[in-house]
């Protein structure tokens, strides 16, 4: 079987007739299932059992928090987030004192071990609270959750409402890994979705984070958007190549205004044809490649010495709601309005209206409102997916060895159903195991889906193409 992990570059090369071949909608497989399966009227009793079970195991996984902090300023159009747009801060106060709540709620279900390696604040805008806000939010969350001492702590930015200053702050309060939100240097192109944050506010808030001694920076930039052309977003390319981000993230835009009242905004005429979209994903890849970076997979691109990349070399690589982590499967307390939990084989998503989020929770009740309890198969299907998600080698012995069931017998029909994949070198599947090489980690949406039981089934929410 080819060593994909010694790849060289040049073997990520992807040919415009692969892409229209295999390109579809699908799932972002941040989870299996996906949110979207999660069923409504996910009972408090049953979130508080999974949560007493982690407390009553003798060995339980360690624990990663997201906190949803959902106010911005400003509205995006492109935004598909759960956010609130307000000018008034005095809501952002009102909220911290129900996550403080929600948080002592929690924790009182999940024993002592709370021995925790990962959190992230993201939003919405997490940068709207203000200094004393942020600093008292850190500090109940370190009364309820003992932070290792290598733990990740990471904060989505909003270059717009940064300073040095804030900067420093978040360094002091043990903040290691910032992820700004780019989208696209082009005044057009911002203007065209409401966000104007020059190069250089960008710049400046970047350097601010190499300054106080930030880990890892990640850019997240999104092609597909109006006004958008190849020669606009190659320039995007240039400035933030010189910018130098240790990771930077490439999403494809999904235009669903009739999901996202936010995308009404933009004129459809203003979006770039299929075509362009196509040229300007594979001008990205071919640049960033040339730019020293390597294709993680999926829309994730990071320095060939960043842990991102190490983890992938080494098959450490794992996914969560947050996208691609170094970090081992944890257990992922949400915290806060439409945030995702998943404690065990339990998925757990909270209310995302904040009238009911906070009700709840001044009435003593936790704020679950859809759910998923996994069945054995549905616990080995999601592992295969995040598997192929990571490209991390599927060896069947190995798999027998963990779960007592032949793969060959258990997926024979998925195993077909990989066969045009296989013959376009995309997977391989010789010698008892199952492998993405390298030009197939565009298309992990793709192969996950094939062990998708859910998949065939109807979909309420729609999803994005692949590319």
């Amino acid at each position: 079987m080819p060593n994909s992990d010694q790849a060289t570059l040049p073997d990520l090369e992807i040919s415009e007739a692969l892409i229209r071949r295999f390109d579809q909608t699908g799932p972002r497989y941040t989870s299996y299932p996906t949110a979207d399966r999660f069923r409504q009227d996910y009972s408090e009793s049953r979130y508080i059992g999974h949560l007493q079970a982690r407390a009553n195991s003798p060995a339980p996984a360690p624990l990663s928090v997201y906190v949803h902090l959902p106010f911005c300023e400003s509205l995006c159009y492109f935004c598909a987030c759960n956010k609130i747009i307000t000018q008034d801060h005095s809501r952002s106060g009102e909220y911290l004192s129900i996550l403080a709540r929600e948080m002592e709620m929690v924790a009182s279900h999940l024993g002592a071990n709370r021995k925790t390696i990962q959190l992230h604040l993201g939003g919405g805008t997490p940068t709207f609270l203000s200094a004393q806000e942020l600093t008292e939010l850190m500090s109940h969350l370190r009364t309820h959750f003992e932070f290792t001492a290598d733990a990740e702590l990471g904060v989505e930015i909003d270059p717009r409402t940064v300073t040095a200053d804030t900067m420093k702050m978040l360094a002091g309060l043990g903040f290691n890994r910032t992820s700004f939100g780019v989208q696209d240097f082009n005044p057009d192109v911002q203007a065209a979705v409401n966000r104007i944050q020059p190069y250089e506010m960008v710049r400046t808030a970047m350097e601010a984070s190499r300054l106080y001694g930030f880990k890892s920076i990640n850019a997240d930039l999104i092609y597909g958007l109006p006004k958008q052309t190849l020669a606009s977003f190659d320039h995007t390319l240039d400035q933030l190549i010189e910018l130098a981000p240790d990771r930077i993230a490439l999403y494809n835009y999904a235009h669903m205004p009739g999901h996202f009242k936010a995308q009404r905004l933009i004129h459809a005429e203003d979006l770039p044809s299929t075509e362009t979209r196509l040229q300007i994903f594979l001008m990205s890849v071919r640049r960033l490649q040339d730019a020293g970076y390597v294709y993680i997979g999926l829309d994730h691109f990071a320095k060939t010495d960043d842990e991102l990349n190490l983890a992938r070399l080494d098959h450490s690589l794992h996914r969560n709601f947050q996208g691609y982590t170094t970090r081992a499967d944890c257990d992922l307390v949400g915290l806060g309005i439409s945030a995702i939990g998943k404690i065990g084989d339990a998925y757990i998503q909270n209310h995302h209206s904040l009238t009911t989020y906070q009700n709840r929770i001044e009435h003593g009740i936790l704020p679950s409102a859809k759910g998923f309890d996994l069945s054995q198969e549905d616990a080995i299907r999601r592992e295969i997916i995040m598997m192929i998600m990571c490209s991390m080698p599927l060896h069947y012995s190995a798999f027998e060895a963990r779960h007592g069931r032949s793969f060959d017998s258990m997926f024979n029909a998925e195993l077909a159903q990989l066969q045009p994949y296989v013959e376009a070198g995309l997977i391989a599947t010789e010698g008892a195991s199952l492998q993405v090489l390298p030009r197939g980690r565009v298309f992990v949406r793709a192969l996950a889906m094939v062990f998708d039981q859910y998949a065939r089934q109807p979909r309420v929410v729609s999803h994005s193409r692949l590319i």
